[in-house]
């Protein structure tokens, strides 16, 4: 059993009664639909008059397994009863009505398996779907920084569906069409023997011949899944980088990208569907190839030796016939399967990633902060090369620290560690003398409030933007936050208030105006630490000045970490870190720093502060 298949067994076991459903109404639809075609038979032996000349006796009941071999003799004596007591015509009728009545039921088993499996399907869809996303979210943030958002998101609507929509004809491929096949069998055994050996000779080489084909299946179902997310990358990217694309003139560059990607999907599925077509008229041509041998050999019987009864004979056929549509059901199932089970590994490739910054057993919940940040010795790269080499600082509770430097000197990875979104390679960061690996994660980023230098903001109201670190907040309480931000003056001027939608990523406002808004959700949620990564840097000069007094006002008795772009952002800090290539430099106050005529004191002659 395929190991992907094994990891959907627990998904399927919370549906086990509508599994358990589907299962025994397919085994009824199975037998209903046999009975319909053996039914046939009396209908064509009043039709064909065939029972005339012959006296038709009640076979002597001896036990079930004797009732049920002569059941050919029970339906010939009840017809013949029924013909000579109330006429040929009615015998008629109850032949056909008979055989109504089992394709009725047939039919309706049928729709009954059919209405199980859809909530066993969508049912796996939905908790597949559920814990992906919660999965994808609670991974680290380096995570993403090395994969495609698009193969992602293609895991996650593309892929699951595939499951949904491939992986649960197993039930059909195991038990409906299997059963049809099995009971067509046995009442062709029971009709013919010596034709039935013929059927039998053609179903392993079917298998063969289809298996053949399929083997090759699953691989490229999987690299056209890979492409498919790859494609959705593609979209995702230009979307979002849109303005570049159009300033730089790049449209036929992406327009190339997507083709050639789209080109080879079409590849791929041309390649993948040559060989799902051909599955379903291989097997109907091998089946109307042993009927076409059946009715040779069996008019032989019925015309030159007459051990076959001609309306048993047009019955038999019948149920030869009735195993080709199964068997093709098969065969599409079997390669349905394949695609399912190349998209279930990429499904699980994502569900089995090893979250490596996750909550300890037994980890401290923190509400509150009281004495300091301790940053001590530490090592940290994302690549090979160190970012941060033997880093240490503290940070005292109540003051504002400033981390200045030149890009990429590793003043936004403070920000980077102290939230968790990575973890220290070496060394150790603590609040109030605690590991904050021995905290949880949420209660350490509770004490935390993050405003960066990219304002990301939701395709949602302002409020509710607002409101993402305390969802309880009234309108009042989000009112005063804008206002501390300096917001309010346009939100008050917006058409719907705070309950304007504010477009995609915040599309509808300026820069300065989403930066202000990021700030607001920051005060809102009103954190004993604060941690500002650039975050008057989208600001123009007059924003920047209303804002500065908001957040001078905000960080007042609040510790405070300013990653900073600006001189006006920390002219007023507790304490001026200098950073150059992950190591501090200088430290002091802003007039200490600038009586050393060091690195800071050029900083500042050049305002470029980054």
């Amino acid at each position: 059993m395929d190991e992907n298949f094994k990891k959907l067994i627990p998904f399927a076991k919370k549906y086990k009664y509508n599994v358990v459903g589907n299962i025994s109404f397919n085994i009824l639809y199975a037998l209903f639909g046999t009975l319909g075609m053996v039914f046939i038979m009396p209908v064509l032996s009043v039709l064909f008059d065939e029972r005339k000349t012959e006296k038709v006796e009640l076979p002597k009941y001896d036990g079930i397994i004797n009732a049920l071999s002569n059941w050919q003799e029970y339906i010939a004596y009840y017809v013949n009863q029924y013909s000579t007591e109330y006429g040929i015509q009615y015998g008629l009728m109850l032949t056909v009505g008979l055989v109504l009545v089992t394709f009725l039921l047939k039919n309706l088993s049928n729709y009954l398996a059919l209405q199980h499996l859809t909530k066993v399907k969508t049912g796996v869809l939905r908790d597949l779907r559920e814990k992906m996303f919660s999965k994808i979210v609670s991974l680290p943030v380096s995570y993403y920084s090395e994969k495609r958002k698009g193969d992602v998101m293609a895991r996650m609507l593309g892929d699951v569906n595939e499951v949904q929509n491939s992986f649960f004809m197993v039930l059909e491929l195991i038990v409906k069409e299997p059963l049809t096949i099995l009971f067509s069998l046995i009442a062709m055994i029971s009709i013919s023997w010596k034709l039935t050996v013929f059927v039998f000779v053609f179903i392993p080489i079917s298998g063969f011949v289809i298996s053949k084909i399929g083997k090759s299946l699953k691989s490229k179902s999987s690299r056209a899944q890979q492409e498919n997310g790859y494609l959705i990358s593609i979209v995702e990217e230009s979307l979002g980088g849109l303005k570049v694309v159009k300033s730089y003139n790049a449209e036929n560059y992406f327009a190339k990208t997507f083709n050639d990607s789209i080109n080879r999907l079409y590849q791929l599925t041309i390649a993948i569907g040559k060989k799902n077509n051909l599955a379903s008229p291989m097997s109907e041509f091998m089946g109307i190839l042993v009927i076409g041998i059946l009715l040779v050999y069996g008019g032989n019987l019925v015309l030159v030796e007459g051990s076959l009864k001609g309306s048993n004979f047009i019955t038999y056929i019948g149920l030869a016939y009735n195993i080709l549509t199964p068997a093709k059901a098969i065969s599409k199932a079997s390669y349905a399967v394949k695609n399912g089970l190349a998209a279930a590994e990429r499904v699980f490739e994502v569900l089995e990633v090893e979250n490596t910054i996750t909550n300890k057993p037994n980890a401290i919940v923190k509400d509150t902060f009281t004495e300091k940040i301790s940053i001590e010795d530490i090592n940290f790269g994302y690549a090979e090369e160190n970012v941060l080499k033997n880093f240490s600082l503290e940070i005292p509770k109540g003051k504002t620290v400033a981390l200045v430097g030149q890009s990429g000197s590793g003043k936004s990875t403070i920000a980077n560690l102290l939230t968790r979104f990575y973890d220290v390679q070496e060394g150790t960061v603590k609040i109030d003398g605690i590991d904050i690996k021995d905290m949880t994660l949420e209660s350490l980023r509770d004490l935390m409030g993050l405003v960066t230098q990219d304002s990301i903001l939701f395709n949602d109201t302002i409020k509710n933007n607002i409101r993402l670190g305390k969802e309880d907040a009234t309108d009042e309480e989000i009112i005063a936050a804008l206002k501390v931000a300096n917001a309010y003056e346009f939100v008050k001027d917006l058409p719907n208030g705070i309950e304007t939608n504010i477009g995609d990523a915040g599309g509808k406002l300026s820069g300065g105006q989403k930066q202000r808004l990021s700030i607001a959700r920051a005060v809102l949620k009103n954190p004993p630490i604060m941690i500002l990564d650039e975050a008057t840097s989208a600001l123009d000069t007059e924003s920047e000045k209303f804002v500065q007094v908001a957040l001078e006002n905000m960080m007042q008795n609040r510790t405070s970490i300013v990653i900073a772009h600006r001189l006006s952002t920390i002219q007023k800090a507790d304490k001026i870190v200098v950073m150059q290539k992950g190591e501090i430099v200088e430290q002091g106050t802003h007039d200490e720093l600038l009586a050393l005529n060091g690195t800071y004191s050029k900083l500042v002659m050049m305002q470029s502060f980054e």
